[in-house]
């Protein structure tokens, strides 16, 4: 069975074509630049160099078919026809309180994720788009959706509720919806695995740690607490998000630059975070070339994001009641030596300790903590694509052979 992943941004569309028999990679790309200037799909066959092709590509339709020629192309594609793909897997960041779980798209699913569009205005519509060009050009082939938020629904209502008017939460349905789920699924069921334990009987803290940054408390193998909420804005200082914040400090700036509300998130959204205290860049890998050079304000950066991210793996280790495992994962977890060592300095009261040799690694799934180290820490490279051709293979009712 050959599923092809899709992930649609407002103006980027990025695949994988996953043979699922071996859940080996056939191809990954990425179409950039959708209906506005120089547009580009660069296409990676597994095994070979990438191909680069410009043309037209007006919208997402075009992009998908683009796609599909690239994949059935007799020079660098993969697979020799259409047919040959037995279902599309597509992300879907916002699925509010509607999806626990994957689902098959039918109309009534993308009714409700365009429902859900409120609480994620730049990603549900696009990721719908996605969903509808794939339909137009295969309209044959089963399409699931699977939702970021979806793993975070077993948070309980504790957890999840904000203090806030409890009809605010009814009528609105403002609450904690968490994302980055498929991530936090996957490095935790690898953890579980790494650990030599039933998933069930696991506690575990999952640090994905990106551009866009959240952590979450994996407790039995679900979801307990994470920290974005709302929206992707809460939780850790992130590349250019502010994180957690007194919300009295948006009527503050309003008032005293005579900005509207629209223009202070726009400013937590997009100008603060990691850009905001350092000056220098979004991009960690600059803000530790600046810290190494003596910048005191990229190096104040770097202690105010290990200090954040070292108080909610305390603070959920609490709400567990124990911990197992620390996992660190995505651009930042994977490959700052430095960051995951100065998060982790503190916790040995936790029982966790770094090891310096083992944690001088990049992109390598592998345990970092000392062989006396009570809480293991380890480096889980993130495979989100995997977890949606997976769910997708489940809901298509097809079974991987036994091996």
């Amino acid at each position: 069975m050959k599923i092809l992943v899709i992930n649609c941004g407002s103006s980027s569309l990025k695949y994988q074509l996953i043979d699922m028999e071996r859940e080996n990679v056939l191809a990954k790309g990425l179409v950039e630049r959708i209906g506005i200037d120089e547009p580009l799909l660069k296409h990676e066959p597994a095994g070979k160099e990438e191909v680069k092709i410009s043309a037209d590509i007006p919208n997402h339709s075009v992009a998908i078919k683009m796609v599909i020629d690239a994949l059935t192309h007799p020079e660098y594609g993969v697979i020799k026809d259409i047919k040959e793909i037995n279902a599309v897997g597509h992300r879907v960041v916002h699925g509010g309180e509607k999806f626990a779980n994957s689902v098959l798209i039918t109309p009534e699913v993308k009714k409700a994720i365009e429902e859900c569009s409120d609480l994620a205005p730049l990603h549900n519509p696009p990721n719908l788009i996605g969903i509808e060009a794939c339909e137009e050009v295969m309209p044959n082939v089963p399409q699931v959706a699977v939702f970021d938020t979806a793993f975070h629904q077993t948070m309980p209502d504790y957890a999840f509720l904000y203090g806030i008017p409890y009809d605010k939460y009814q009528k609105y349905g403002i609450r904690r919806y968490g994302f980055h789920g498929t991530s936090h699924k996957y490095v935790s069921a690898r953890a579980a695995s790494l650990l030599g334990k039933p998933f069930e009987q696991t506690k575990i803290v999952t640090c994905h740690l990106g551009n866009g940054a959240s952590i979450a408390a994996i407790m039995g193998g679900h979801s307990i607490d994470t920290s974005m909420g709302f929206t992707p804005l809460e939780g850790l200082m992130m590349g250019t998000r502010s994180g957690d914040i007194d919300p009295a400090v948006i009527s503050y700036l309003m008032n005293k630059e005579g900005l509207s509300a629209e223009q202070v998130i726009e400013c937590l959204n997009k100008r603060s975070g990691a850009l905001g205290i350092s000056g220098v860049s979004s991009d960690f890998r600059d803000i530790e070339q600046a810290a190494e050079e003596g910048n005191p304000r990229a190096q104040l950066t770097l202690k105010m994001y290990a200090y954040k991210v070292r108080k909610y793996i305390g603070s959920y280790a609490a709400a567990m009641g124990g911990l197992d495992a620390i996992v660190f994962t995505a651009g930042i977890g994977e490959n700052s030596i430095s960051l995951r060592k100065m998060i982790c300095e503190g916790l040995e009261f936790l029982g966790a300790k770094i090891d310096d040799e083992r944690n001088n690694v990049r992109g390598k799934e592998c345990e970092i903590s000392t062989p006396d180290s009570k809480v293991k820490i380890f480096l889980i490279p993130t495979n989100e694509e995997l977890v949606i051709a997976r769910d997708t293979r489940r809901i298509v009712g097809w079974e991987r052979p036994m091996s």
